[in-house]
């Protein structure tokens, strides 16, 4: 009988409850839950990403305006996310991830019946905030309650399934919107999102090793807080995710502009056909996940950042074959770099792992609201080189980002306490 199933922990702690071990049924439920959060959060959140055109003809905005449907909720997702970062420590995870799904999946239901613009951006706005309690108390969950040898793989499901959420979301609102309107297709998304969120409530194992901590004072968040801003790895991370999801939005916001103009032409329904390569991202996470364990992640992390700036080549030209390619190599890129990326600071976060991954995904969804706005303006002005010109250089900035945690990782390993050691002690709570 292995320590795990014993009811301790591989160093013999009796204290501790045991860990979700790969291959077992409750792993298999934790991790199939995960993914169908990662679905909702993702379809809610992008939908309205091919929609961009059909809003600028709807409100007469320009495209960077139009992209604000976006951005708003990924600039009030971040917020949130920092903001459940400290929540998570005293809540259910549960529950809080439960709440979370069934609010933003009503207010998507609502936008599609809101006749004025700013009402649809505040609306927006809440839905983005309410998604807040998803993304990193998932993060958090995984890391706490999964074992170490199956964490990679559990990370790549879940992320996973944010491919498959972002595929769908662009799909179906795509086709939605060619046949019945661009309403129906926000509406008939929210809809599936509920369905998505009775799915992972019906399906997620309560968790063991987490006990809500009350009385969590401010001083002890700020000193957590400066731990992992102080963190010689974490930082570089977070620069990681900002870079990595600022580069993807930015693609995907503005290619369907590209792609129904000359000499292309295409209608709603091709393009959204074209928004299957995020299918890619159902294999690179997983995978990704696999081979970080096995080769090292910064080698990972490397050759994620160099398929993505193969890929935004590649959308420089002016054949519609090798721009899917392109777009592909981008897609495939950056789920795997994100899966590794997000692994990654839960393992070197000795404590408030929940923190700690709200600081990734606040730098991560900072990147898409910032830069998948501002990207509008290089469209404006010059076209797709120039939307192609700003990924690629914040994709060299990542790179740099990557090399750096590669030879760090190289040098010192991937033990998680690095730099936490002068916070450990106002911070740790024993289970007794």
């Amino acid at each position: 009988m292995s320590a795990a199933s014993a009811g301790q922990t591989p160093e013999g702690d009796v204290d501790e409850p045991p860990y979700l071990e790969r291959g077992s049924r409750a792993y298999w439920r934790a991790s199939l839950a995960l993914l169908f959060a990662g679905y909702a959060t993702f379809s809610l959140l992008y939908c309205v990403q091919p929609l961009l055109p059909e809003f600028t003809k709807a409100f007469g905005v320009s495209p960077a305006v139009s992209a604000l449907a976006v951005s708003v909720s990924t600039a009030a997702l971040a917020i949130a996310i920092f903001i459940a970062g400290f929540v998570s420590e005293s809540w259910s995870r549960h529950r809080l991830m439960t709440l979370s799904l069934l609010a933003s999946s009503v207010l998507t239901v609502l936008a599609a019946v809101l006749p004025d613009w700013h009402a649809l951006l505040i609306v927006r706005a809440l839905a983005g905030f309410a998604l807040g309690g998803v993304p990193a108390v998932a993060m958090a969950y995984l890391a706490e309650e999964v074992h170490p040898k199956g964490l990679g793989l559990a990370m790549g499901l879940y992320v996973g399934g944010t491919a498959i959420g972002g595929m769908a979301g662009r799909v179906i609102s795509g086709v939605l919107a060619d046949l019945f309107g661009w309403r129906v297709a926000i509406g008939g998304i929210g809809v599936l999102g509920l369905l998505a969120m009775l799915i992972f409530r019906a399906l997620l194992p309560p968790s063991q090793r987490f006990q809500p901590r009350r009385g969590v004072g401010f001083t002890q968040h700020r000193r957590s807080l400066a731990g992992h801003v102080r963190h010689r790895g974490l930082p570089f991370l977070f620069l990681l995710g900002f870079v990595m999801m600022g580069s993807f939005v930015t693609l995907y916001n503005y290619v369907g502009y590209r792609l129904l103009g000359a000499p292309f032409r295409l209608n709603q329904t091709q393009i959204g056909a074209i928004f299957t390569v995020y299918l890619t991202g159902v294999i690179a996470s997983p995978s990704s996940g696999k081979l970080a364990d096995a080769f090292g992640r910064g080698r990972v992390l490397i050759a994620s950042l160099l398929l993505m700036m193969l890929g935004i080549a590649l959308t420089l030209s002016m054949s519609l074959p090798v721009i899917i390619a392109g777009i592909a190599c981008l897609t495939f890129g950056f789920f795997a770099g994100h899966s590794v990326a997000s692994g990654w600071v839960g393992r070197l976060a000795a404590q408030a792992k929940g923190q700690a991954a709200a600081l990734y995904l606040l730098a991560y969804y900072i990147g898409s609201s910032v830069i998948g706005s501002y990207g509008g303006h290089f469209w404006t002005a010059f076209g797709w080189p120039g939307v192609a010109g700003l990924i690629g250089a914040l994709l060299l900035v990542g790179l740099a980002a990557a090399v750096y945690l590669d030879r760090r990782e190289r040098k010192i390993g991937t033990a998680p306490a690095i730099g936490h050691a002068s916070i450990r002690k106002p911070v740790e709570i024993r289970r007794k």
